[in-house]
């Protein structure tokens, strides 16, 4: 392990305290019927992957100013929000190695508080008093419930192309990465300059992050990743290891598979066989290897930001999200 990726470490379990603090604090403040299943989802924990890089670009540019760990928190509130509404139009039974919240308190319950997520991640914006951010996050939530969409239609689509799939998950994953990035510049008071930066940093991250997500779902077990291997086939998602699979097969095998792929009754014997043949034959780790340009072009961008500590932790950010196994 390198000392950069060493530190990041560090750094990540010096700030997880504050930031699940600031979490906590908001939970106890909201209604009592919507604490218990905002609490659940919550309490799962997450690696705070967005709070995290808010914080690091802002210090990067040396912040000034109080509640940076409030303000962080709220991209993790519309992020758990989004997959509150995400399990249950996947029909999930775990989440982060946890009963999905819906599957514990209905279905009503969980998207009314999933809205009340959505809101609360609004009102701590708000309240910095600055419309840059409020349209920052406005935009993130527009964009990534565009993406969902997307994504729902389409499931079982066998005319998915790769440059749909890389639209599908720049929008349900790499904007809210891209505005969590850009959140902490905003807050510095940061140039547009460096503003442009940290998006360009954070879409390409972002991007990058879905596609070894995408990997791991063939190859982490739920043990590990706290969701059942091969979960995206059998949703009928059509992300990168599948479509590289697709291309690897004759033609005829090809049109075989593809209409067996759209079929909802496919048989899980079936989908088993086609989840073991993807991992075997390296397709997740082609996935991984496609996830490299777009750390390339993320390292690229922070050539603007002043040499520091937090700077070294934003690379060896670029590190993580390529090595990670969960």
């Amino acid at each position: 392990m390198n000392d950069a990726f060493a530190q990041l470490k560090i750094a990540f379990l010096k700030e997880l305290p504050a930031i699940n603090a600031a979490i906590q604090k908001e939970i106890d403040a909201l209604p009592a019927l919507v604490r218990p299943v905002a609490g659940h989802v919550m309490e799962a924990g997450g690696k705070r992957l967005r709070p995290m890089l808010t914080i690091l670009f802002a210090r990067a540019l040396d912040f000034r100013g109080d509640n940076l760990h409030t303000l962080a928190s709220s991209l993790e509130f519309l992020h758990s929000a989004t997959l509150m509404h995400d399990d249950i139009l996947d029909n999930a039974d775990l989440r982060r190695g946890k009963p999905s919240a819906h599957t514990r308190f209905g279905i009503t319950p969980t998207i009314l508080a999933g809205d009340v997520l959505l809101a609360l991640a609004n009102e701590i914006v708000a309240r910095t008093d600055i419309p840059a951010l409020t349209s920052c996050i406005s935009r993130a939530i527009m964009q990534t419930a565009s993406g969902e969409i997307m994504e729902i239609t389409a499931i079982r689509n066998a005319g998915t192309t790769r440059s749909e799939y890389i639209e599908i998950i720049t929008g349900k994953t790499a904007y809210l990465i891209q505005s969590a990035c850009e959140f902490g510049v905003i807050a510095a008071g940061g140039s547009e300059r460096v503003r442009s930066a940290a998006r360009d940093f954070g879409l390409n991250l972002g991007i990058a992050f879905q596609l070894v997500d995408d990997a791991l779902d063939y190859t982490s077990r739920a043990d590990t990743s706290g969701k059942p291997l091969g979960g995206d086939l059998r949703e009928g998602k059509f992300t990168l290891p599948l479509l590289l699979y697709l291309e690897s097969l004759p033609d005829d095998i090809r049109r075989i598979t593809t209409l067996e792929l759209t079929d909802v009754n496919l048989h899980p014997v079936r989908q088993d066989q086609i989840i073991a043949e993807i991992t075997t034959q390296g397709f997740a780790e082609k996935t991984r290897d496609a996830a490299k340009s777009y750390l390339a072009l993320a390292s690229q961008t922070l050539a603007v930001i002043p040499e520091c500590l937090e700077k070294n932790l934003l690379g060896a950010m670029i590190d993580f999200v390529l090595t990670r196994d969960k």
